[in-house]
Parts: structure tokens; sequence; C-alpha cells
């Protein structure tokens, strides 16, 4: 497969874009450095076009798990347009921020406020500073991971500037000021025990985690945590930026039936569209009208309108169950075809069924990662270690993956035997991601 357009375009990128992308996990070298095609010119569905002409079936990221509907959905696609010929900003607000504002507080009962930002990231760190506002306080406990924001890098920085990193190895405080060290302290899913000594050391004011990734809590552990909050006096924020929609139309938390104080959103509330919302109790959100928080963009029409219409349709459709079975198809394929290839894997689908992992348990599992996906690309598969299910993934989808994915693992494992993975490889091996807490 001739991926050379897609190729030079991102050696040049990468002279003039400090990384390449905006964005870590859309680098070219996270996935097959020096043959990946980095770039498309169309997607519809779950199909994307490389700059070459080539057809590539996305069973990975859709999107970094913004397009859950699938690429151009034509219901949502259709409702931007007319928007866009109205107009998508203008000196008066837009009337589809309440709208939507009414829509977002009838899924969530707890709730009474909304406010609007356009990426996830942005949105944590309003819902930090209302926290950090109505509390007064500054430390943060955290688990899980949040964003690029100083408030969360700051957990990097280590007594010795020395062991800067230690904490969460692959993201770098480089440029976060040392004057926050100790103010973000992480830790681990499942484990209540970390977070009890951390308020019994601290003055903890918020505490921020991801109600589900990749394990599902045990022994309570979200009621725990939500007794512990109230102990304290904390603000209690699940960041549902992933899990959101996924689970169920609104959030992770509520099958739960543990609610937080403030919840926060984005990536597919609007299907590829820049929108992300936190939502939270009234007397915690009224808050952000005594310091400020504002920017010109987060009026815009247009995420208002596409959220709007995605949530319809995930509603009508009843979209997460779906999801799910997908997911688990693939995570069942997974464990199916390393066993019968007698390969050693962890998959990793037991807290969100909808994103299901895998990795390769081997000291060159990097290695195999990349030998994986350049293996894929060669059937026409876009493939990384996980896949974001989008409504627009079928069952025939899912199996003429598996069939490719049989074959790839047959080669696999015929490497691991002669012991020549790295002769494999066409490029050299990807870059590692940076550790979860959850």
């Amino acid at each position: 497969m001739k991926t050379q357009k897609g190729i030079e375009l991102w050696k040049k990128a990468k002279k003039i874009i400090p990384g390449g992308s905006q964005l870590l996990s859309k680098r070219s070298e996270q996935f097959l450095p020096e043959l990946w095609p980095s770039y498309y010119k169309k997607a519809k569905g779950v199909d994307i076009w490389d700059l070459n002409g080539n057809k590539l079936t996305d069973m990975s990221l859709m999107g970094v798990g913004t397009c859950i509907l699938g690429y151009a959905d034509d219901d949502v696609n259709e409702a931007v347009k007319k928007i866009v010929n109205l107009g998508t900003m203008a000196t008066l607000n837009c009337p589809e921020e309440v709208e939507l504002a009414e829509r977002l507080l009838k899924l969530h009962h707890w709730a009474d406020m909304v406010r609007y930002a356009k990426t996830g990231g942005e949105a944590m760190v309003i819902a930090v500073r209302i926290a950090r506002a109505y509390t007064g306080k500054d430390k943060i406990a955290f688990c899980g991971y949040h964003g690029w924001h100083d408030w969360y890098l700051s957990a990097n920085l280590a007594d010795d500037k020395n062991l800067d990193g230690h904490l969460l190895p692959g993201l770098k405080p480089l440029g976060v000021p040392r004057s926050l060290r100790g103010t973000a302290i992480p830790f681990n899913y499942n484990e209540v025990e970390e977070l009890e000594e951390i308020v019994g050391k601290h003055d903890i004011g918020t505490i921020i985690m991801e109600p589900v990734r990749h394990h599902k809590p045990k022994d309570n552990f979200l009621s725990k945590v939500r007794k512990i909050a109230d102990d304290i006096g904390a603000v209690l924020i699940f960041d549902e930026i992933s899990s959101g929609w996924r689970m169920n139309v609104g959030g992770a938390h509520d099958l739960y039936k543990v609610y937080p104080d403030i919840a926060v959103y984005g990536k597919a509330m609007s299907n590829g569209f820049p929108m992300a919302a936190v939502v939270g109790k009234g007397r915690v959100m009224d808050v952000a009208q005594n310091t400020f928080i504002s920017s010109t963009y987060w009026t815009d029409r247009i995420g208002p309108v596409a959220s709007v219409v995605t949530i319809n349709k995930l509603r009508e459709n009843n979209i997460p169950p779906y999801l799910q079975n997908i997911g688990t198809l693939i995570s069942d394929g997974w464990r199916k075809l390393a066993a019968e290839h007698e390969l050693d894997i962890t998959v990793m689908s037991g807290g969100l069924s909808s994103v299901p992992t895998f990795v390769f348990n081997s000291e060159d599992s990097q290695a195999l990662h990349t030998l994986f996906t350049q293996e894929m690309l060669s059937y026409g598969f876009l493939a990384s270690k996980n896949v974001y299910v989008s409504y627009t993934h079928t069952e025939e989808h899912v199996k003429k993956y598996l069939e490719t994915v049989d074959k790839v693992l047959d080669l696999i494992k015929e490497a691991v035997e002669k012991d020549n993975i790295h002769d494999l490889l066409k490029g050299p091996v990807a870059h590692k991601g940076f550790k979860r807490l959850n």
C-alpha cells in the first residue's frame, strides 16, 4: 500500500508544527513511524480515504473517541450546514445553548447549571477553577487522565527536580511552575486506601476521577469516594469526557447511582464538532460568576447544535447498548484468537466495553504492537491497541476485522518463535504513550 503523500507531508509538518500535530494521540510515531498515512482527505462512516486515495477501515481511534455516530453523520452534518448558512457567530447569543443546557439538565437530575467550552481539557480547567473557588482550597486528589493543563501536570513535579515525571511516566512537566508542586496528588483506581491516606495528609478541596475506564468499580469504590468528599467538604468531579454517552446517555456515574458535584463532558457529545460541557450543582456552579471564566468561541453556535442532534440520536436509537455489544464482540475475538495462536495478551474492557483495549504481555510489546499495526494497515485497516466503537461499526465490520487479525497474529506468533520481530518491521518501533491511573 502506497502512503507516500501522507508520509512526506508529515515530515514537512514536523519542521513547522512542534510535534507535527496538535494532539499527542495523532502523532504518526504513536502508530507506525515513517509509514503511517498520517492525513485524510475524506471520512465517512467507518472509512477514511488517505492522501494517496487508499480506502481504510478505522478499527482504531475514530477521531480519538469523538465520532460516536460515525464519521460525517448525515443528521448532524445537515443540522450544522443549516446553522452555517444562518450564521455561526454574532453579537447576540445563540438560543441553542439554552436548549442544550435544558437537555443536559434533564439527563442529570442532581444538577442545576451548565457551562460550555470547546474541548475536554479546557472544560476540566473550568471545573477545577470553579471547585477551587467554591472551597477556597488549592489541593486536588485525582485518578485518571484529565488533560494537558498546569493543574494536572503539576503532579509530575517531584520534590527533587531530577525526579520530575516519576508519577505519570510519559507526561513531562516542563514549563509548569514549580510553585504548583504538591497541589495535584494522584491515586489509583479502586484503591480507596490511597485516597484516604491522601486526605489524611493534605487539605484536599477537590477530588477528580474518571468514573470508569479499563476497570469496573469494586467494593462500592465510587460510593466510598463520594463519602470521602462529603466528609471533608470537597467538590467531587467526575471526568466523563471518554465515558460519557458510551455506557448510557448521560454518563457512566448514573449507572452506579453515585452523583458528583460536577460532571465534565467532551469528545462524543457533538460527533466530531468542537464542544464540551461542565454540568454541576447550582451551589457550586454559581461561584463561576465570582471568578473570571470567559472565552469568545465558547459562544459559537455549531457545537450546541451538533450536540443537540447527537444526543437526540443517541437516545432515540438507544445507541450505548449497541456500542457495548460491538465492543464485546471485538474483545471476545481478541481473546479467542490470542488463545488459538498461543499468544499472551491482556484485554481490558471491563469498565468501558465500547472502548476495548489489548496489550501484548512481552518485553517486546511495543515492537509487537508496531508489527500488528503495520500488518493490519497492509490489509486496509487502521488498527492500534484499542478501538473506539461507533454506531457505524457493524458485526460484518468486526467479522472482517477479526479474520484479518487472525492472519496477522499467525505472523506474529511465527515471529515470536523465530525471534525475528524487529526484522519484520519496515520502520522504527512506535513510541510509548503515557501511563494511566485507571
